[in-house]
Protein backbone atom coordinates (compact mmCIF):
# COMPACT_ATOMS: atom_id res chain seq x y z
CA UNK A 1 0.00 0.00 0.00
CA UNK A 2 2.79 2.39 0.90
CA UNK A 3 4.58 1.63 -2.34
CA UNK A 4 1.41 2.26 -4.32
CA UNK A 5 0.88 5.55 -2.49
CA UNK A 6 4.41 6.72 -3.31
CA UNK A 7 4.01 5.80 -6.97
CA UNK A 8 0.76 7.72 -7.08
CA UNK A 9 2.39 10.83 -5.62
CA UNK A 10 5.28 10.61 -8.09
CA UNK A 11 2.85 10.22 -10.98
CA UNK A 12 0.78 13.20 -9.83
CA UNK A 13 3.90 15.38 -9.52
CA UNK A 14 5.10 14.28 -12.95
CA UNK A 15 1.77 15.14 -14.55
CA UNK A 16 1.68 18.51 -12.79
CA UNK A 17 5.14 19.44 -14.09
CA UNK A 18 4.24 18.21 -17.56
CA UNK A 19 1.10 20.36 -17.66
CA UNK A 20 3.04 23.38 -16.38
CA UNK A 21 5.74 22.93 -19.03
CA UNK A 22 3.12 22.55 -21.77
CA UNK A 23 1.33 25.70 -20.68
CA UNK A 24 4.60 27.68 -20.65
CA UNK A 25 5.63 26.38 -24.07
CA UNK A 26 2.32 27.09 -25.77
CA UNK A 27 2.48 30.48 -27.56
CA UNK A 28 -0.21 33.06 -26.89
CA UNK A 29 -2.51 33.31 -29.88
CA UNK A 30 -3.49 36.71 -31.31
CA UNK A 31 -7.02 37.24 -30.14
CA UNK A 32 -8.00 40.84 -29.49
CA UNK A 33 -11.25 40.18 -27.65
CA UNK A 34 -10.06 37.65 -25.06
CA UNK A 35 -10.52 38.37 -21.37
CA UNK A 36 -7.66 37.89 -18.96
CA UNK A 37 -4.67 38.19 -21.32
CA UNK A 38 -1.77 39.36 -19.15
CA UNK A 39 1.44 40.97 -20.36
CA UNK A 40 4.51 42.03 -18.40
CA UNK A 41 4.84 45.41 -20.17
CA UNK A 42 2.28 48.01 -21.15
CA UNK A 43 0.91 48.92 -24.59
CA UNK A 44 2.14 51.94 -26.59
CA UNK A 45 0.26 55.25 -26.43
CA UNK A 46 -2.91 55.60 -28.45
CA UNK A 47 -1.95 57.05 -31.86
CA UNK A 48 -3.48 60.23 -33.18
CA UNK A 49 -5.89 59.73 -36.07
CA UNK A 50 -8.84 61.33 -37.83
CA UNK A 51 -12.17 59.58 -37.46
CA UNK A 52 -13.65 58.52 -40.81
CA UNK A 53 -17.27 59.58 -41.38
CA UNK A 54 -20.00 57.21 -40.26
CA UNK A 55 -21.19 55.47 -43.44
CA UNK A 56 -24.57 54.20 -42.20
CA UNK A 57 -27.37 55.18 -39.80
CA UNK A 58 -27.37 53.45 -36.38
CA UNK A 59 -23.75 52.37 -36.70
CA UNK A 60 -21.65 52.86 -33.58
CA UNK A 61 -18.06 53.99 -33.26
CA UNK A 62 -15.72 51.29 -31.96
CA UNK A 63 -12.44 53.08 -31.12
CA UNK A 64 -9.06 51.65 -32.04
CA UNK A 65 -6.98 49.89 -29.38
CA UNK A 66 -3.81 47.90 -28.83
CA UNK A 67 -4.37 44.16 -28.71
CA UNK A 68 -1.75 41.54 -27.88
CA UNK A 69 -0.66 38.47 -29.81
CA UNK A 70 2.25 36.06 -30.00
CA UNK A 71 4.35 38.73 -31.76
CA UNK A 72 3.54 41.53 -29.34
CA UNK A 73 1.12 44.43 -29.37
CA UNK A 74 -0.75 45.23 -32.57
CA UNK A 75 -3.23 47.95 -33.43
CA UNK A 76 -6.86 47.18 -34.15
CA UNK A 77 -8.09 50.19 -36.15
CA UNK A 78 -11.09 52.14 -34.99
CA UNK A 79 -14.15 51.53 -37.14
CA UNK A 80 -17.91 51.94 -37.43
CA UNK A 81 -19.95 48.82 -36.64
CA UNK A 82 -23.68 48.07 -36.58
CA UNK A 83 -25.15 47.78 -33.11
CA UNK A 84 -26.41 44.24 -32.41
CA UNK A 85 -29.68 45.65 -31.10
CA UNK A 86 -31.48 48.99 -30.96
CA UNK A 87 -30.65 50.88 -27.76
CA UNK A 88 -27.27 49.25 -27.09
CA UNK A 89 -24.06 51.21 -26.50
CA UNK A 90 -20.49 49.99 -26.93
CA UNK A 91 -18.12 49.97 -23.95
CA UNK A 92 -14.51 49.65 -25.21
CA UNK A 93 -12.08 47.16 -23.72
CA UNK A 94 -9.03 48.37 -21.80
CA UNK A 95 -5.68 47.38 -20.31
CA UNK A 96 -5.32 47.51 -16.54
CA UNK A 97 -2.10 47.19 -14.52
CA UNK A 98 -2.84 45.15 -11.39
CA UNK A 99 0.57 45.60 -9.76
CA UNK A 100 2.05 42.51 -11.40
CA UNK A 101 1.01 42.51 -15.06
CA UNK A 102 -1.13 44.31 -17.61
CA UNK A 103 -4.47 42.55 -17.98
CA UNK A 104 -6.92 43.01 -20.85
CA UNK A 105 -10.65 43.33 -20.21
CA UNK A 106 -12.79 42.91 -23.31
CA UNK A 107 -15.37 45.43 -24.46
CA UNK A 108 -19.09 44.70 -24.47
CA UNK A 109 -22.53 46.02 -25.48
CA UNK A 110 -25.06 47.22 -22.95
CA UNK A 111 -27.94 49.62 -22.30
CA UNK A 112 -25.42 52.07 -20.86
CA UNK A 113 -21.71 52.68 -21.29
CA UNK A 114 -19.74 51.01 -18.53
CA UNK A 115 -16.22 51.29 -17.18
CA UNK A 116 -13.41 51.27 -19.73
CA UNK A 117 -10.50 52.12 -17.48
CA UNK A 118 -10.76 55.88 -17.76
CA UNK A 119 -8.77 55.59 -20.99
CA UNK A 120 -9.31 58.52 -23.36
CA UNK A 121 -9.97 56.86 -26.71
CA UNK A 122 -11.17 60.14 -28.24
CA UNK A 123 -14.25 60.90 -30.34
CA UNK A 124 -16.69 60.83 -27.44
CA UNK A 125 -14.96 58.14 -25.39
CA UNK A 126 -13.12 60.54 -23.11
CA UNK A 127 -12.64 58.20 -20.15
CA UNK A 128 -16.19 58.08 -18.77
CA UNK A 129 -19.40 57.53 -20.72
CA UNK A 130 -19.88 58.46 -24.37
CA UNK A 131 -20.46 61.97 -25.73
CA UNK A 132 -20.66 61.11 -29.42
CA UNK A 133 -24.40 60.48 -29.63
CA UNK A 134 -27.54 58.99 -28.07
CA UNK A 135 -30.46 56.73 -28.89
CA UNK A 136 -33.80 58.41 -29.54
CA UNK A 137 -36.38 55.69 -30.03
CA UNK A 138 -35.14 53.39 -32.77
CA UNK A 139 -32.77 55.96 -34.26
CA UNK A 140 -29.31 56.91 -33.08
CA UNK A 141 -28.61 60.64 -33.06
CA UNK A 142 -25.01 61.74 -33.62
CA UNK A 143 -23.40 64.71 -31.92
CA UNK A 144 -21.62 66.38 -34.84
CA UNK A 145 -19.53 68.49 -32.46
CA UNK A 146 -17.75 65.25 -31.58
CA UNK A 147 -18.58 62.71 -34.28
CA UNK A 148 -17.83 62.69 -38.00
CA UNK A 149 -20.79 61.49 -40.09
CA UNK A 150 -21.64 61.26 -43.77
CA UNK A 151 -24.55 63.69 -44.10
CA UNK A 152 -25.63 62.05 -47.37
CA UNK A 153 -26.71 58.96 -45.43
CA UNK A 154 -26.92 60.04 -41.80
CA UNK A 155 -29.63 62.65 -41.10
CA UNK A 156 -30.31 62.19 -37.37
CA UNK A 157 -27.80 64.62 -35.88
CA UNK A 158 -27.49 67.34 -33.26
CA UNK A 159 -24.69 69.65 -32.14
CA UNK A 160 -23.54 69.96 -28.54
CA UNK A 161 -20.06 71.55 -28.37
CA UNK A 162 -20.11 71.39 -24.57
CA UNK A 163 -19.34 67.68 -24.84
CA UNK A 164 -16.08 68.24 -26.73
CA UNK A 165 -12.86 67.41 -24.91
CA UNK A 166 -10.06 69.54 -26.36
CA UNK A 167 -7.25 67.58 -24.72
CA UNK A 168 -6.28 64.00 -25.44
CA UNK A 169 -4.41 61.92 -22.89
CA UNK A 170 -2.96 59.21 -25.11
CA UNK A 171 -2.11 56.82 -22.24
CA UNK A 172 -3.60 53.48 -23.24
CA UNK A 173 -3.93 51.72 -19.88
CA UNK A 174 -5.11 52.21 -16.32
CA UNK A 175 -2.98 51.87 -13.19
CA UNK A 176 0.72 51.82 -12.50
CA UNK A 177 3.10 54.73 -12.22
CA UNK A 178 2.38 56.14 -15.69
CA UNK A 179 -1.13 54.82 -16.30
CA UNK A 180 -4.47 56.58 -16.01
CA UNK A 181 -5.39 57.00 -12.35
CA UNK A 182 -9.17 57.28 -12.87
CA UNK A 183 -11.53 55.04 -10.90
CA UNK A 184 -14.97 53.78 -11.95
CA UNK A 185 -18.17 55.45 -10.79
CA UNK A 186 -20.85 53.44 -9.00
CA UNK A 187 -23.03 53.48 -12.13
CA UNK A 188 -20.16 52.20 -14.29
CA UNK A 189 -19.55 49.37 -11.85
CA UNK A 190 -23.26 48.53 -11.95
CA UNK A 191 -23.19 48.39 -15.75
CA UNK A 192 -20.09 46.21 -15.67
CA UNK A 193 -21.73 43.77 -13.28
CA UNK A 194 -25.10 43.86 -15.02
CA UNK A 195 -26.30 42.20 -18.18
CA UNK A 196 -24.31 42.95 -21.28
CA UNK A 197 -23.46 41.37 -24.61
CA UNK A 198 -20.21 40.14 -26.11
CA UNK A 199 -18.57 41.77 -29.14
CA UNK A 200 -20.34 40.94 -32.38
CA UNK A 201 -18.99 38.60 -35.04
CA UNK A 202 -18.30 41.68 -37.17
CA UNK A 203 -16.05 43.09 -34.44
CA UNK A 204 -14.35 39.76 -33.82
CA UNK A 205 -13.59 39.31 -37.50
CA UNK A 206 -12.29 42.87 -37.73
CA UNK A 207 -9.86 42.19 -34.87
CA UNK A 208 -8.73 38.83 -36.25
CA UNK A 209 -7.97 40.28 -39.68
CA UNK A 210 -6.12 43.22 -38.09
CA UNK A 211 -3.84 40.67 -36.40
CA UNK A 212 -2.84 39.21 -39.80
CA UNK A 213 -1.16 42.43 -40.96
CA UNK A 214 2.45 42.88 -39.87
CA UNK A 215 2.05 46.60 -40.44
CA UNK A 216 -0.28 46.76 -37.42
CA UNK A 217 2.32 45.41 -34.97
CA UNK A 218 4.12 47.93 -32.79
CA UNK A 219 7.41 46.12 -33.48
CA UNK A 220 6.98 47.21 -37.11
CA UNK A 221 5.18 50.55 -36.88
CA UNK A 222 6.82 51.69 -33.60
CA UNK A 223 3.50 52.74 -32.18
CA UNK A 224 2.38 54.59 -35.31
CA UNK A 225 0.12 52.35 -37.39
CA UNK A 226 -0.39 53.52 -40.95
CA UNK A 227 -4.08 52.65 -40.86
CA UNK A 228 -5.34 53.78 -37.48
CA UNK A 229 -9.02 53.93 -38.44
CA UNK A 230 -11.29 52.68 -41.23
CA UNK A 231 -14.87 53.58 -42.10
CA UNK A 232 -15.99 49.96 -42.44
CA UNK A 233 -14.74 46.94 -40.46
CA UNK A 234 -12.32 44.50 -42.01
CA UNK A 235 -13.77 41.42 -43.69
CA UNK A 236 -12.71 38.95 -46.35
CA UNK A 237 -13.27 41.55 -49.08
CA UNK A 238 -11.90 44.50 -47.10
CA UNK A 239 -8.50 43.66 -45.67
CA UNK A 240 -5.64 45.79 -44.29
CA UNK A 241 -3.24 47.38 -46.74
CA UNK A 242 -0.15 45.25 -47.29
CA UNK A 243 2.93 46.34 -45.40
CA UNK A 244 4.84 47.31 -48.51
CA UNK A 245 2.15 49.84 -49.39
CA UNK A 246 2.03 51.71 -46.09
CA UNK A 247 5.12 53.89 -46.53
CA UNK A 248 3.16 57.18 -46.38
CA UNK A 249 2.22 56.37 -42.78
CA UNK A 250 4.37 59.20 -41.46
CA UNK A 251 1.78 61.70 -42.64
CA UNK A 252 -1.12 59.86 -41.06
CA UNK A 253 -0.48 61.56 -37.74
CA UNK A 254 -0.23 65.16 -38.93
CA UNK A 255 -3.82 66.02 -37.95
CA UNK A 256 -3.06 64.92 -34.39
CA UNK A 257 -4.13 68.07 -32.64
CA UNK A 258 -7.54 67.91 -34.28
CA UNK A 259 -8.10 64.16 -34.05
CA UNK A 260 -10.84 64.29 -31.45
CA UNK A 261 -12.54 67.55 -32.39
CA UNK A 262 -14.35 67.08 -35.71
CA UNK A 263 -15.14 70.78 -35.95
CA UNK A 264 -11.42 71.35 -36.53
CA UNK A 265 -10.88 68.39 -38.80
CA UNK A 266 -10.70 70.55 -41.90
CA UNK A 267 -7.74 72.50 -40.53
CA UNK A 268 -5.05 70.13 -41.87
CA UNK A 269 -6.58 70.47 -45.33
CA UNK A 270 -6.49 74.24 -45.13
CA UNK A 271 -2.73 74.18 -44.66
CA UNK A 272 -1.92 71.18 -46.80
CA UNK A 273 -4.24 71.37 -49.77
CA UNK A 274 -2.98 73.59 -52.63
CA UNK A 275 -6.39 73.29 -54.24
CA UNK A 276 -7.57 76.15 -52.07
CA UNK A 277 -6.07 78.53 -54.58
CA UNK A 278 -7.78 76.79 -57.46
CA UNK A 279 -11.06 78.28 -56.32
CA UNK A 280 -9.73 81.85 -56.41
CA UNK A 281 -9.01 82.66 -60.08
CA UNK A 282 -8.43 86.31 -59.26
CA UNK A 283 -5.29 85.33 -57.35
CA UNK A 284 -4.15 82.91 -59.99
CA UNK A 285 -4.32 85.58 -62.71
CA UNK A 286 -2.37 88.17 -60.77
CA UNK A 287 1.05 87.02 -62.01
CA UNK A 288 -0.10 87.57 -65.62
CA UNK A 289 -1.08 91.16 -64.90
CA UNK A 290 2.41 92.00 -63.64
CA UNK A 291 4.27 89.77 -66.02
CA UNK A 292 2.88 91.06 -69.29
CA UNK A 293 5.99 92.37 -71.10
CA UNK A 294 4.02 93.90 -73.95
CA UNK A 295 2.39 96.43 -71.63
CA UNK A 296 5.73 97.83 -70.41
CA UNK A 297 7.88 97.19 -73.44
CA UNK A 298 5.61 98.99 -75.92
CA UNK A 299 8.24 98.93 -78.70
CA UNK A 300 6.03 100.87 -81.08
CA UNK A 301 5.91 103.95 -78.88
CA UNK A 302 9.70 104.23 -78.61
CA UNK A 303 10.64 102.98 -82.06
CA UNK A 304 9.16 105.94 -83.95
CA UNK A 305 12.39 107.66 -85.23
CA UNK A 306 11.85 106.27 -88.76
CA UNK A 307 8.36 107.67 -88.86
CA UNK A 308 9.58 111.04 -87.51
CA UNK A 309 12.33 111.22 -90.21
CA UNK A 310 9.83 110.58 -93.00
CA UNK A 311 7.60 113.33 -91.62
CA UNK A 312 10.52 115.84 -91.56
CA UNK A 313 11.49 114.97 -95.12
CA UNK A 314 7.93 115.51 -96.23
CA UNK A 315 7.91 118.98 -94.69
CA UNK A 316 11.09 119.89 -96.52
Amino acid sequence: MRRTSKLTKVLVLFLAFAMLFTAMATPQTATAQSIGISVSFGPPPIPYYVQPPDPRPNWMWSPGYWAYGSDGYYWVPGTWVPAPEVGLYWTPGFWDFNGIAFVWSSGYWGRQVGWYGGVDYGYGYYGHGYAGGRWQGRQFEYNTAVTNVNRSYVRTVYNDPRAVNHTWNRTSYNGGREGVSARPTSSEVAVQRGRHYAPTNVQMQHARIAATSRANFSAVNHGRPATAAVARPFNTANRPVAQQHVAPAAHAYAPAQHAYAPQHMAAPQEHAAPVQHAYAPQHMAAPQQHAAPQQHAAPAAHAAPDQQKKHDDAQH
